[in-house]
């Protein structure tokens, strides 16, 4: 019998999330030395980790044979410390991605509604399909969340409800004001999950803690170590919310699910303001760079506020493959059923420049 017939219905039209190329296969695919590809794909920290980040992995190294605090205790209580919460209040998880896994666990059952943004990150539909739950997909006009249509697309069925601000892959802002009437239209029963993982990159940050401090039960906000603290090839994030819902989520996570030297990196990360703000800067400032170079010529593109920069080149693929070939690693948006645009993070200046180098020689301006 064919192991189709016994899997889960609903894996077998699921379309697998696909990252962006690593720099070792296409060097390995195209022959060219790794050390002249510019990845420009995944919306990585340029800089790198924190130096302290990088002392302190070095060091937990030492005790990789013993398994790690499973509770996340020193991280857990630093990142309560930074937001004037309690230890209750934080999850740690095998990046924020895994988060959203968990609480899909905790909520979700066939059947379920989960509503998002028409253009949000696709691994929202594909949690909510994991677990037989339906996807409202709810138009974006300027590829802007429309919360008050999100909140009048509510059903007795839905159970979540995601907002990911600023929203990847647009780089779309969500202002304070309609956040706040937002949440006040969204009943209690309703999961609300605040993906932030840029949030650390906006210049008039957005507050939606303050939901979790005002004791609102039914909302997490998601955050990461991956971007703005360059840890992403460590897989760690954390969620916030009030204590009830994180003692759910704390329920159906996997044993000793953040590695130690994870933990490590991130708590010394954590504490390095000046490498976030070098890396603020940076982006800033290759935000300009970009946006400036789009705008002369010509191009469409949503100005961003997070790192990295939709824009309408013609035909995504083909500009992929062709940037490919000359070394620049660069994110095709037919995924996002948005076929005629690509996305591009910012990275140090000099990536920003061989970028636009090669965008003029394949697009022939």
């Amino acid at each position: 019998m064919p192991l189709w017939d016994t899997a889960n219905p609903q894996l077998k039209n699921l379309v697998a999330y696909e990252p962006g190329k690593p720099i070792d296969e296409v060097a390995r695919e195209l022959g060219l030395d790794p050390s002249e590809i510019v990845k420009l794909a995944s919306n990585e920290n340029p800089l790198g980790p924190s130096p302290k980040a990088k002392v302190a992995m070095a060091a937990a190294m030492d005790q990789a044979h013993i398994y790690p605090d499973g509770g996340g205790y020193r991280l857990r209580h630093a990142i309560a410390e930074k937001f004037g919460m309690n230890m209750k209040n934080v999850i740690l998880g095998n990046g924020s991605n895994e988060i959203i896994e968990l609480i899909g666990h905790a909520f979700l059952q066939p059947g379920d509604e989960v509503v998002t943004a028409q253009h949000a990150f696709v691994v929202y539909k594909l949690m909510a399909t994991l677990f037989g739950a339906v996807t409202i997909e709810v138009p974006d006009p300027g590829f802007q969340h429309d919360l008050e249509a999100m909140a009048a697309a509510i059903t007795p069925r839905t159970k979540e409800i995601f907002v990911a601000n600023p929203n990847n892959p647009s780089g779309t802002l969500v202002d304070q004001a309609a956040l706040d009437r937002f949440i006040d239209a969204v009943p209690e029963r309703v999961i609300v999950i605040f993906d932030e993982a840029y949030h650390e990159f906006l210049e008039q940050p957005v507050d939606v803690l303050k939901y979790i401090r005002e004791g609102r039960p039914n909302v997490v906000a998601l955050r990461t170590f991956s971007k703005i603290q360059g840890l992403a090839a460590l897989r760690i994030g954390y969620g916030l919310g009030n204590e009830e819902i994180i003692s759910i989520l704390q329920k159906t996570r996997q044993p000793f699910n953040v590695n130690a030297i994870a933990q490590a990196g991130a708590l010394a990360g954590l504490e390095d303001a000046d490498h976030q703000e070098k890396t603020r800067l940076l982006t800033w400032a290759g935000r300009d760079y970009l946006q400036n170079a789009f705008a002369e010529r010509k191009m469409e593109f949503v100005p961003t506020f997070a790192n990295f920069i939709m824009v309408k080149v013609g035909h995504g693929t083909s500009l992929f493959q062709a940037m490919l070939k000359k070394g620049v690693i660069i994110r095709d948006m037919t995924s996002y059923n948005l076929p005629a645009w690509i996305r591009v993070s910012i990275g140090t200046q000099s990536e920003n420049e061989k970028f636009v180098q090669v965008l003029d020689e394949c697009l022939g301006h």
